[in-house]
């Protein structure tokens, strides 16, 4: 008999989040918890208490760089506790079932693919755009299992250091940790801006999505931050457009809530610089599934993985 449904689980730098998904795609019974706190023993007692007969499998995307051999986390920046951790033997002894796990965007882009966005397209890039910057690509159909850091192409060959040790990188100077960069050394200089009055005047707890009100309202601090932020996005786009000329682009992740005027300016960058033919034929789209997309795409990778074998 076949089993209908899977454990979903989305490791991410900020939450765990674990819940039951079915062969259909619905989303029942969730948990959440914090990835900071015991997240070995959360992880085990989530899987536990949403375990029944049901169950085919359980598949997770995880926040990092993975060695495919040893199905482990290499490198995670945001979550360094399951770095080498063998999270898939240890899940497989206390379930029985079979486990499968993949980098988080990419699950998130095989999520778009089988009920999101990219459900009209068998050629698509998924960007992600938060506090970082990840990127998954489907080729044919099909997840392409590689370690797409779209965040770290480098965009200015002088640039600023990243995290990652490159000079440069998208993720430096679009994501959200570099628009609240842009943002906070303008205050430093004195930039005037309604920004000012935001946590009573302290600039150093602003958010991305105080400097989007700000924008919306008007503030030209804001609205120039944004437009920086997404012009250096615009170049990112542009390159995945020449080099994979796909369908579609989707966006998923934070960030896009700023649409109007950071993906506008992408958008508008990317059609100046990306090979005219091939950025005519693409389609620049917001994810459909949003924070659903890592939970469903984890689920589909049980149930492909199922029926493949």
């Amino acid at each position: 008999m076949k089993k209908e449904q899977a454990i979903a689980i989305d490791l991410g730098g900020t939450n765990l989040r674990v819940a039951l998904v079915t062969r259909e795609g619905g989303i029942g019974q969730r948990i959440k918890v914090p990835s900071q706190e015991r997240l070995d023993e959360a992880l085990l007692g989530a899987v536990k208490e949403l375990l029944n007969d049901g169950v085919a499998g359980i598949g997770i995307g995880v926040a990092g760089l993975l060695n495919r051999e040893r199905t482990a986390v290499e490198v995670s920046p945001n979550i360094p506790a399951i770095e080498g951790a063998p999270l898939v033997e240890r899940l497989r002894d206390k379930s029985g079932l079979p486990v499968y796990i993949e980098n988080d965007a990419n699950v998130a882009a095989l999520g778009e693919s089988w009920l999101g966005a990219g459900r009209d397209f068998r050629n698509f890039v998924l960007f992600t755009l938060g506090t970082g910057i990840g990127g998954g690509i489907i080729h044919d159909g099909r997840l392409m299992k590689v370690e797409a850091e779209l965040g770290h192409m480098s965009i200015i060959a002088n640039g600023v250091k990243c995290s990652c040790g490159n000079y440069g990188c998208l993720e430096s100077y679009a994501a959200g940790k570099a628009i609240l960069g842009f943002a906070v050394t303008a205050l430093e200089h004195d930039a005037e801006s309604v920004l000012r009055n935001f946590h009573q005047g302290n600039i150093y707890k602003l958010t991305p999505e105080d400097i989007y009100t700000a924008a919306l309202d008007g503030d030209i601090l804001s609205r120039d931050v944004l437009r920086e932020a997404g012009r250096y996005l615009g170049v990112g786009l542009a390159n995945i457009i020449n080099i994979c000329s796909p369908e579609a682009v989707i966006l998923a992740g934070g960030l896009v809530g700023a649409w109007n005027i950071y993906i506008h300016e992408a958008i508008r960058e990317a059609s100046r610089r990306a090979f005219k033919q091939l950025f005519e034929k693409v389609k620049i789209i917001p994810s459909s599934l949003g924070d659903n997309a890592g939970i469903v795409g984890a689920a589909c990778l049980v149930f492909r993985n199922a029926e493949a074998g």
